[in-house]
């Protein structure tokens, strides 16, 4: 006779699932299969993720087992399964869930997804509770890490906390198998957040649909500020010039490119080639901005919205709030089938920020910031607590890559194949977010951005706290930039020494190759190659086209670009004719300079001034070279943002097709110094999209024979390619085949942007190695 009373052969495990388990439905889940299986015990929160004990025969619960990590919900993450026997109870019945249990916090909180297909059928259900809801969710999908505080993720310690649930929604919460079984931001109109338009001068719009209201002005050219789910955007038509050129200008945007959102991939079709690859990563639950190929005649009906380039940046609907405007310009039909087909309505939507400030995520914030940018507001008030702007990617080589790594992705863990202490590294100056590992895990922070004001020094300082908080991690070492004058290096150092704590810092191209290596299994020396705009060089001058011999925690300088001088320094990073005029003075031609850019400023002194080379500091950034290329074609001759002058080039290549290389284009001398001044010498006449096939067709040719040499000198066969200028698509995917092959194993960035948006998990990896070796 058995414990229960029974003659079946019992046995009882306790279980521990650790991963992204909590916020995701995965109590629901067990207490489901538990009741299938005719499984008795209990599962519940903690910091660890999510424990129980579980009473069957053994057949069941190697069932229950293999079907947790099977059929284990759509938005968790099961890392690992930890069973132990323990002794079966008399007369244990029944499946509970109980309430949470705190302790050390090892688990880590979801991040924010899509609306699922579920709720879209709620959303448009004129006889459902929630039909035109702004704020529907369920343990499937919505907000997870913009609105906790920290773990475990209880609905106390998120912004939902003040709104006490009516008793239909407490009924759906308390009832293990329904889907929003303890989905912490549950709602619905009677008992949650509330829509409101709000005027610029603050005044609430008395409207019966704030979110109709607020498309009829969009539709008439207004600028509307919409509150997200990581927070504000500022929209408008894409489709009138005149509003999208109105928001260039009071954003002060230059002509840098806007994001577009669409209602699906049929209506992405419409502007864009969007292959299978493309269409999955734009439906997928994290619905980051995708750069995708532009139609022939796409500049026709996005007029102003990405002008020069070859791309554009194409999103679909993320919120409920999202949909509804869609819903509305489709007339508000019944169920879903309607968002099958291409819809008309595109949406200029970007971030709701004055130029390079951070996102605004606070209502009476957004009145006070946004004051002469947006004509109206359409927010609600369910607090946002973590800003997390749009995360932005395309398909390289058949795979999604990073550009901008934030909302749907923050805090997923990549993991680093070593465990070590825990170390919070900084990043860098731009594009900055920060990275705590813990264990074997690194957690990359949401993109802070330019740290250029007050403003984003505090937010990366906010997000700093944030992370630690969330994670329950306090770290043992700190990593940083070797640049001094970085806020990020500076606050770095004050945390160190307030904390008593080992810091590393990490040269900034030997961490680009790191992030590339914290995503592989690779545990020997590798050749890097960091081709990127700028980085403080161990000699202290600008590098930024590098070949590394990385080993771990060391690296050894075995190459790098001839160095091209910076005429009025940092300067000449925002103004490409100055880096044309730099090489025709190498060239030996600076006659050329004045007539040539008679037009800009200060041209008639440049040639005296590189004579001089008084105020010309070298660098050997590959960024730079990118710029003189694009100076002395007439490309682009002043920047309004950052790498336009490269992505010009880049679209015009795309343009001309497949070109041949400057014959003789380049030299490597015995020093293994890599020289394109012939190239640029033959680009200084001819048309420009010609000249800008020629310069992507060379520099690849050139890359290559410089990158297989020094491997096969070195005895090295795996290369791994990092840095901002691995943005280009001509030039990564073209060096990654040449490479390939030659026989070479590349690595490149997936997980992490190639850009200084992955820098921190470089400086975290290399800290990690330094710390165990």
């Amino acid at each position: 006779m058995n414990a229960d009373g029974t003659g079946a052969r019992l046995a009882r495990n306790r279980i521990r699932v650790r991963g992204v388990v909590q916020g995701v439905g995965f109590r629901p889940f067990v207490f489901r299969l538990a009741q299938q299986l005719d499984l008795a015990g209990w599962v519940r929160n903690d910091g660890a993720g999510v424990e129980m004990e579980v009473q069957g025969p053994p057949g069941n619960l190697s069932a229950l087992l293999a079907r947790m990590i099977k059929e284990a919900p759509p938005l968790a993450r099961v890392d690992t399964v930890e069973r132990a026997d323990c002794t079966p109870l008399t007369g244990d019945r029944g499946f509970t869930i109980r309430p949470s249990e705190g302790g050390a916090v090892t688990t880590a909180i979801g991040p924010d997804t899509a609306v699922c297909p579920a709720c879209l059928g709620e959303l448009f259900d004129p006889a459902n509770r929630r039909w035109r809801y702004a704020l529907i969710n369920c343990t499937e999908c919505g907000p997870r890490y913009t609105l906790t505080r920290h773990l475990p993720y209880d609905r106390a310690n998120t912004s939902m906390a003040g709104f006490v649930q009516c008793e239909t929604c407490q009924d759906e919460y308390d009832a293990p198998a329904h889907r929003r079984f303890h989905a912490e931001p549950n709602a619905c109109p009677d008992c949650g957040p509330q829509l409101a338009l709000v005027q610029a001068d603050g005044v609430r719009v008395a409207s019966r649909d704030p979110v109709a209201d607020a498309l009829l002005h969009i539709l008439t050219g207004h600028i509307v500020a919409i509150k997200g789910v990581g927070g504000f955007n500022l929209v408008c038509d894409a489709r009138n010039p005149e509003a999208v050129e109105r928001l260039r200008e009071r954003k002060q945007r230059g002509d840098k490119p806007f994001a577009v959102m669409v209602a699906n991939v049929a209506s992405a079709r419409q502007y864009a080639r969007v292959g299978n690859a493309e269409a999955a990563l734009l439906k997928a639950p994290e619905r980051p901005i995708v750069l995708l190929d532009k139609l022939s005649d796409a500049d026709m009906h996005l007029w102003g919205v990405a002008p020069d380039l070859d791309q554009v940046g194409l999103m679909l609907p993320n919120a409920p709030l999202h949909y509804l405007l869609f819903h509305d310009e489709a007339g508000r039909p019944s169920g879903t089938a309607w968002l099958d087909a291409p819809q008309p309505l595109a949406l200029v939507m970007t971030s709701a920020n004055p130029g390079g400030e951070p996102l605004v995520i606070d209502n009476t914030e957004a009145l006070a910031r946004l004051a002469g940018i947006a004509d109206l507001y359409l927010m609600h008030d369910r607090d946002v607590l973590v800003r997390c702007d749009d995360s932005v990617a395309r398909i390289a080589d058949g795979a999604p890559a990073f550009v901008r790594r934030a909302r749907g992705y923050t805090p997923q863990a990549i993991r680093i194949g070593r465990k070590g202490p825990p170390v919070l590294a900084f990043g860098s100056y731009l594009k900055n977010a920060v990275c705590l590992t813990r264990g074997d895990e690194a957690f990359l922070s949401q993109h802070v951005g330019d740290l250029s004001n007050a403003a984003t020094c505090a937010a990366m300082d906010a997000t700093v706290e944030h992370l630690m908080t969330v994670l329950a991690c306090r770290p043992e070492w700190i990593a940083c930039d070797r640049h001094p004058d970085s806020y990020a290096t500076q606050a770095a150092h004050r945390f160190a020494e307030a904390h008593e704590l080992p810091l590393i810092a990490v040269q900034h191209h030997h961490a680009h190759i790191g992030a590339v290596l914290a995503e592989q299994p690779v545990d020997e020396p590798v050749l890097g190659l960091a081709l990127d705009g700028v980085g403080l060089g161990d000699d202290g001058t600008a590098w930024g086209g590098e070949l590394l011999r990385v080993d771990g925690a060391s690296f050894e300088r075995l190459g790098h670009l001839a160095p091209l001088a910076l005429p009025g320094g940092d300067r000449a990073a925002r103004e490409p004719w100055r880096m044309a005029a730099s090489a025709l003075h190498a060239m030996g031609r600076s006659a050329e300079i004045a007539p040539r850019f008679a037009h800009q400023r200060g041209s008639e002194r440049i040639g005296a001034l590189l004579d001089a080379g008084t105020r010309c500091p070298p660098t050997t950034s590959m960024g730079r070279w990118f710029d003189a290329a694009a100076g002395l074609l007439g490309v682009c001759e002043v920047m309004h943002y950052e790498g336009e002058a490269a992505m010009r080039l880049e679209a015009l290549a795309s343009h001309y097709g497949p070109a041949f290389a400057q014959p003789g284009g380049w030299h490597i001398d015995a020093a293994n110094t890599l020289d394109l001044m012939p190239t640029l010498a033959a680009l200084t006449g001819g048309d420009a999209p010609r000249g800008a096939a020629v310069f992507h067709a060379t520099l690849v040719a050139a890359l290559e024979a410089w990158v297989a040499s020094t491997a096969r000198a070195q005895g090295l066969r795996t290369v791994a390619l990092g840095g901002g200028c691995f943005l280009n698509r001509q030039l990564a995917e073209g060096l990654s085949r040449r490479l390939s092959t030659r026989g070479l194993t590349v690595l490149r960035a997936r997980q992490a942007p190639t850009n200084d948006g992955g820098l921190a998990l470089g400086q975290a990896w290399v800290a990690i190695r330094a710390a165990m070796d």
